[in-house]
């Protein structure tokens, strides 16, 4: 990794919950955090709230488009000349429709942001670290606890998060030679605004049929686990790790 006051990190989806989170550990941390995502007003929330934190900045990136991701790169190596961290958190979910009832587009939509786009995103991490000085890095990719079993009607997200898996495991692989460790962390019941509708009204979906609330926990302990993978000297990997609200409904059969 390079020097403690010049390390650098990318985090996609950085706007709200699970990536503000994970920014602002990696900020405390003592990376300098690019704040990626789509929306700027989110993103430049994100950095207020990080003022007291430590080191960032702001690139508006729409995920679904490859020049604007190539863009993003290219904006990070203008300014900083190096990366030492991507992380790969920018995702997306369809309506909870009957899997005959999802649309092609839809379909579409779901793989374009969470699986081209980290796919393209590792390649522009790759080309960079495995040229500069120190050599390598690190990228984190979100998985989430879909990328082991999904919920109802959820095809297309749990299509994408076990193909992060494949993702993680080759570019792991592919990466040795150039000192890029990559990982990836399943994310469990996270306090986010898109798990919101877990604990309102009736809840989720279950396996059998039934709507029931779920335990949640504070995303608070995702981007800590965060801020620990990234921090491992490059000889060392996490290369998966679970971090799930203790109670939910994953371990067991209900």
């Amino acid at each position: 990794m390079a020097e403690a006051n010049n390390r650098i990190a990318i985090v996609t989806g950085a706007g709200t919950g699970v990536g503000r989170a994970a920014s602002h550990a990696l900020m405390a941390a003592g990376f300098t955090v690019v704040l990626a995502g789509r929306r700027l007003d989110k993103l430049e929330e994100t950095k207020k709230l990080g003022e007291n934190i430590g080191k960032s900045l702001a690139v508006s990136a729409d995920m679904t488009d490859p020049g604007s991701i190539a863009a993003l790169f290219a904006k990070v190596m203008d300014v900083y000349g190096r990366l030492d961290v991507l992380f790969n958190n920018a995702g997306m979910g369809a309506p909870p429709v009957n899997f005959e009832d999802l649309s092609l587009e839809q379909w579409q939509s779901v793989v374009s942001t969470n699986l081209t786009a980290p796919f393209l995103c590792t390649q522009h991490a790759f080309r960079i670290m495995k040229d500069q000085t120190p050599r390598g890095g690190r990228i984190i990719n979100n998985g989430s606890i879909s990328a082991h079993a999904p919920r109802p009607f959820s095809s297309a997200y749990t299509s994408t998060k076990h193909a992060i898996t494949g993702l993680t495991k080759a570019t792991n692989l592919d990466g040795r030679m150039y000192d890029i460790a990559v990982g990836q962390i399943d994310i469990g019941n996270a306090a986010t605004p898109m798990t919101d509708r877990m604990v309102a009204g009736p809840g989720v979906m279950q396996p059998d049929g039934t709507m029931k609330q779920e335990p949640r926990m504070d995303a608070k302990a995702v981007g800590d686990a965060v801020a620990y993978m990234a921090g491992l000297p490059l000889d060392a990997n996490v290369l998966f790790m679970t971090v799930m609200a203790s109670k939910m409904p994953f371990v067991g059969r209900g």
